[in-house]
């Protein structure tokens, strides 16, 4: 069993390190500049080797959310609270936090990692990929069937939403500290917006049939 996670934590060295050489690429040259034979060639491993590990080029950006990809799912499953509410607390702790993936983050790294991925237009088109597994996650936490379906959409897109909002006002030049009111009253109003839609998703009791 030792031997087996010792393989599983190589592997996923290997796909931070392969991951973060090509970021660092294609922010240095562009996107479209970099061939994934040049991204071979920089992680000292054959392009074969590299497409087992991430089956397209976008992947290699997009890897670095791969841990978010569940996540909405997982506060879902791990909270106590009804699923609206225990959402909307954990994105606001992001905000609190300066979570990237909430868009209120105005380190250097943050800014240019999201300037090329919705600068792009191919990697714009591979995030919907990983957005459809973030609400086929989310469905299933909250039950399956298509009214978890519609209700999972939802919540997803309100999520990215608020954080492109966060992330385009700091790029345009506001500091984080003036965005921040901001994206708190639009989240609250946001989730709010989402309970009065699906009441059912917000009520911390059960409801009796």
């Amino acid at each position: 069993m030792a031997e087996i996670g010792l393989r599983e934590r190589k592997k996923q060295r290997m796909y931070e390190v392969v991951s973060e050489i090509a970021i660092g690429l294609f922010l240095e040259k562009g996107f479209d500049a970099v061939s994934v034979a040049e991204v071979a060639a920089a992680a000292e491993i054959s392009k074969p080797t590299l497409f087992r590990y991430f089956p397209s080029k976008e992947d290699l950006v997009l890897y670095r959310f791969a841990d978010h990809e569940d996540e909405a799912a997982r506060v879902v499953r791990g909270s106590d609270e009804a699923p609206l509410r225990a959402l909307r607390r954990r994105f606001l702790e992001g905000l609190a936090q300066g979570d990237p993936v909430t868009g209120l983050n105005d380190h250097p790294g943050v800014l240019a990692f999201h300037s090329l991925l919705y600068g792009t237009p191919a990697l714009v088109a591979r995030l919907y990929g990983y957005l459809e597994r973030s609400e086929a996650a989310l469905t299933e936490a909250l039950g399956g069937g298509l009214d978890a379906r519609l209700a999972a959409g939802q919540i997803i897109a309100v999520q990215r939403i608020l954080a492109e909002e966060n992330w385009r006002r700091i790029a345009d030049g506001e500091r984080v500290e003036e965005v921040r009111v901001a994206a708190e009253a639009a989240a609250r109003r946001a989730f709010g917006l989402l309970e009065a839609g699906l009441p059912y998703l917000g009520e911390t009791a059960s409801v009796t049939e």
